[in-house]
């Protein structure tokens, strides 16, 4: 046997070896996964990952092996470990499934758990649906989306937050979501990491994990009107850091981050050369003072935009990205690659959308929103009143009942609501949304109060 076949049989014994070692790790994390479960535990927890991470690195100095890739492996590890435990987490996609299937049986369900305008979209809309055949937007297009849509963009965005945006720097996508996904698949590696500020729409981690990303979790509290520290973020910061996601005004509280503080964080990712991912779809529905990463004119800034909140257009599935046309060039590349371009009736839809004076249902929300408050004040219930969204996001003060087994208590009585878990380590909070009319919210909020009540 040659040199270099005996060292490709030894290299496929230990790569065999590795193999059953996942076997058992994987074992273990089933086990861990069903005992945080039961005693009611977060999947995630950093202190004790950072610890792992401490004596991964100190080996590594003993071993003279390479940190990058050692720790690269380890977010492998972890990822994989989050996966398992995640399995059958409910979220508010989950309980919106439920209450349909219980609709197609014939139940009556208020649906307070998903963030969909019930009002319809701008008339104007309508007028584009009937011109869409006869002005010939019918073809194969650029990937990055219709220059005169584009070009329409640039100067909504410009004028509506006071910069400078060209068509180049646009990217348009089926919906806020593809953007998010083509940003974090295309701007990260598997093993990177990306750092995320809980509560959270789930969207973010679940794109990550499915790319090989590590996510690293940031818990704020209702207690601390659910704002991050400088500090916190800091001591998630290494080598492997890549990006931050901010989402302001935020789903599920409705926070608004103070400017001093946002212009802390932004300082920060500049100096440690980290992407800023900003989901910005709630902008619109910003009941005080609010300010677009756009305006810090940072080059490795993302953000993502639709049409699905601002203009009640959920069903399109039209958004876009924001960002510098180098990012935006490795985006259409991948977006390319998935779906050759967005539907083109649809983005001459949307361009005339944007013509439409919108501020009706911000003032709408807002005044639901409102009543909703002061309907949840007088319950059970500790939040903190949104800056602005569309929910209200409320920690269940009952011994014994969590979010989880409240939205599924109330699912039975008519009432849809999104488990907190969803969107972090928040099994006493749900999330409810203000996107029926007062009637109908009144009603939902009635049935709240009822089964909270009962449960004492």
């Amino acid at each position: 046997m040659t040199d270099i076949d005996d060292l490709r049989k030894r290299m496929d014994e230990v790569t065999i070896e590795m193999i059953k070692l996942l076997k058992i790790r994987t074992d273990i994390s089933k086990e861990i996964g069903k005992v945080k479960k039961n005693i009611g535990k977060g999947v995630t927890d950093e202190t004790r990952e950072g610890n792992l991470r401490s004596k991964v690195l100190e080996l590594c100095k003993e071993l003279d092996f390479d940190e990058i890739i050692a720790t690269k492996f380890l977010n492998f590890l972890l990822n994989e470990s989050v996966k398992i435990q995640s399995i059958n987490k409910q979220t508010h996609l989950s309980i919106f499934l439920r209450a349909k299937a219980l609709e197609q049986q014939g139940e009556k369900i208020i649906h307070m758990e998903v963030g969909e305008p019930d009002f319809l979209p701008p008339e104007i809309v309508r007028k584009a649906l009937t011109e869409v055949f006869d002005k010939g937007f019918l073809r194969y297009g650029q990937a990055k989306g219709m220059p005169s849509f584009r070009k329409a963009l640039a100067k909504y965005i410009s004028k509506k937050n006071i910069v400078n945006i060209s068509q180049n720097n646009i990217i348009v996508s089926p919906g806020a979501r593809f953007s998010i996904f083509t940003a974090i698949t295309t701007l990260l590696n598997p093993g990177d990491e990306m750092i995320v500020i809980e509560p959270a729409w789930p969207a973010y981690k679940d794109c990550a994990l499915n790319s090989g990303i590590k996510v690293k979790t940031i818990n704020t509290t209702l207690e601390k009107n659910w704002e991050p520290s400088i500090e916190q973020i800091q001591e998630m910061i290494n080598s492997n850091s890549k990006m931050l996601v901010l989402n302001y005004p935020n789903n599920p509280t409705g926070k608004i981050l103070p400017e001093k503080l946002q212009d802390e964080i932004v300082k920060l990712c500049i100096k440690n050369n980290l992407y800023i991912l900003s989901d910005e779809i709630y902008s619109e529905y910003a009941f005080r003072d609010w300010k677009s990463i756009l305006s810090y004119n940072y080059e490795k800034s993302i953000v993502t935009q639709s049409f699905s909140k601002s203009h009640a257009m959920t069903g399109f599935r039209i958004g876009y990205a924001i960002s510098s046309p180098e990012i935006i060039e490795k985006m259409v590349k991948l977006q390319a690659l998935c779906l050759t371009n967005v539907s083109e009736p649809i983005q001459y839809i949307a361009m005339k959308a944007l013509e439409a004076d919108t501020s009706n249902n911000s003032n709408t929300l807002q005044k639901r929103l409102k009543s909703l408050t002061q309907d949840a004040q007088k319950m059970n219930l500790d939040f903190v009143v949104p800056d602005g969204a569309m929910y209200i996001f409320a920690r269940v003060n009952k011994e014994g009942v969590n979010g989880v087994k409240l939205a599924n208590d109330l699912l039975e009585k008519g009432l849809a609501v999104a488990p907190g878990e969803g969107f972090g380590d928040y099994r006493n909070f749900i999330r409810i949304s203000a996107c029926q009319d007062e009637k109908t919210l009144k009603e939902g909020m009635k049935i709240l109060n009822n089964t909270v009540r009962g449960m004492e």
